[in-house]
């Protein structure tokens, strides 16, 4: 348990995100997870709903720490994590739902278009996108505590930055998703669900 990478603020989550997932995620079969982290939200979503084939993701450099999470769960749901930068190479296939937590506002704006405009190639039709993460309103922070976090996110890189939600949702707009639920969870965080047209083909955005 030691030797794997924790992240406290995973378990403070971890329950209120499954609620959303087992809401709208029902139907599913085959999840792809963008920037999995340490692991620990896969291991926990994938034996909570085994119904569903968990794909893990994230940038090379944390592929071993989600290994060890994995391996240690042995869950039979859960294939070995793939490598994804949004800016590089995307797997192929199509997956029936896309979740991602707590990365929007660590890319840089541009890697958000680019995780949006590539929506289209891998999401299935009738296909839903989770994002869990913090997220302004109208231009404003919806807490004070958000208002520290984003400046301490700018001084660590100046790219990165609280989402204006609107802009997020054009986004997912331009790549022929709608919004279906914008759920209020603990820390002032968000989990916003988006789905894709069931026929009507998609435009890279």
């Amino acid at each position: 348990m030691f030797d794997k990478p924790y992240s406290p603020a995973c378990d403070r989550n971890k329950a209120p995100i499954l609620a959303v997932l087992a809401a709208h995620l029902q139907e599913a079969g085959l999840v792809l997870e963008i920037g999995s982290g340490s692991g620990q939200h896969a291991v926990h979503f994938a034996g909570a709903l085994p119904h569903l084939n968990w794909q893990c993701s994230d940038r090379p450099e944390y592929l071993p720490g989600i290994r060890l999470w994995l391996a240690d769960a042995a869950l039979p749901n859960t294939p070995p994590p793939l490598t994804l930068d949004v800016a590089g190479n995307w797997p192929d296939g199509r997956f029936d739902a896309v979740f991602t937590a707590n990365t929007l506002h660590i890319m840089g704006w541009p890697q958000v278009g680019q995780l949006f405009a590539h929506l289209p190639q891998i999401l299935a039709p009738a296909g839903l996108l989770v994002v869990y993460g913090p997220f302004n309103y109208g231009g404003h922070f919806t807490s004070a505590s958000n208002a520290e976090f984003d400046a301490a996110l700018r001084r660590d890189d100046p790219a990165r930055g609280i989402r204006d939600f609107e802009a997020v949702d054009a986004l997912a707009r331009q790549a022929g998703l709608h919004l279906l639920e914008d759920r209020s969870l603990p820390a002032n965080n968000r989990c916003i669900v988006w789905r894709r047209a069931a026929a009507a083909p998609l435009s890279p955005a």
